[in-house]
This record gives C-alpha cells, structure tokens and sequence, in this order.
C-alpha cells in the first residue's frame, strides 16, 4: 500500500478483507496469484473492500523469467515487480492465506485466519506447457478465491 493510499479517505479497515499470497522466493506461484488477485478485485468493484498482499520467507531477486513471460501472455506485466518479505505478524492479520505448496510457516489462526496450501509445482525449471498449466490452475483457484472473497465483503457491508 502506498502513502497516498494509506493517507487517503477509506471505509473502516475492520471492514476490509485482507487476502495474502505466499510462497518461498516470492517469484513465481505469489507473484501470479497476486496478479490475478488484483485483476478479479477489480472486475468485481472490491478496491476498496479488498487488500492484497504478497510475500515470501526468502525473496528471490527478481521473479522468474518464464513466470514474467507467461503472464505476459494473459496482459500482464510483472517485469518490474520485485519479490519481497512478508512477515508472520502481518500474515496474521490476514483474513485468507494461501500458500502454494511450499511453506513451513506456522501462523497462529485463533485469530480466524483461513489458511490455505494450494499445493502447487514450482513453474521456474518446468516446461512452458507445464507452467502455463499451473498459471492457469492459479487462475482458477484465485477465481474460486475470490467467490468466496466477494461474498464475505458483501456480507460486511450492506
């Protein structure tokens, strides 16, 4: 989030929903469900009912070639996106998590954190074909996702 977006006018935080993308290296399978996240965020009008984010344990330098180049091919462009950190304290705070197969985190949920392992294959060192399967498995599930998503925030606020 940005200054300006934390400085602007928004509806009570408590109301927003809060929705995390996690792997190791924060190259590949995070990168891509974030992408999409925010692509169905906005399809579906939830800017200001939904805050994506997105991280890994260990980030990698930069997101994996094939990833940039397959999701290019959907009209997205994540050549200038960079893999970060992203703690156990905010994941915390997160209403949804998903994990893509490849995490030793231990989240405390009393909370009501829903925590998901989506049980994906790493698509850095897979064949174009095989990625591009599991970029669009991600898809899928990010839609599912975002099913559910739409009905909590609209459960919030009307």
């Amino acid at each position: 989030m940005s200054d300006a977006d934390r400085a602007a006018p928004q509806e009570d935080p408590v109301d927003a929903v809060r929705v995390a993308f996690v792997c190791v290296q924060n190259a590949g399978r995070s990168q891509m469900s974030a992408a999409f996240a925010e692509r169905e965020r906005d399809r579906r009008g939830l800017e200001d009912r939904v805050e994506i984010l997105t991280g890994g344990t260990h980030p990698a330098d930069h997101v994996h070639d094939v990833v940039v180049r397959l999701m290019d091919e959907e009209g997205f462009d994540l050549s200038d996106r960079t893999p970060g950190e992203i703690s156990t304290a905010e994941l915390e705070t997160c209403d949804f998590v998903a994990t893509m197969g490849c995490s030793t985190l231990e989240l405390d949920t009393s909370g009501g954190v829903d925590v998901r392992d989506w049980a994906l294959d790493d698509p850095d060192g897979a064949d174009e074909d095989d990625a591009r399967a599991i970029r669009d498995e991600i898809e899928e599930r990010v839609v599912a996702l975002f099913d559910e998503i739409e009905a909590r925030a609209e459960g919030k606020g009307a």
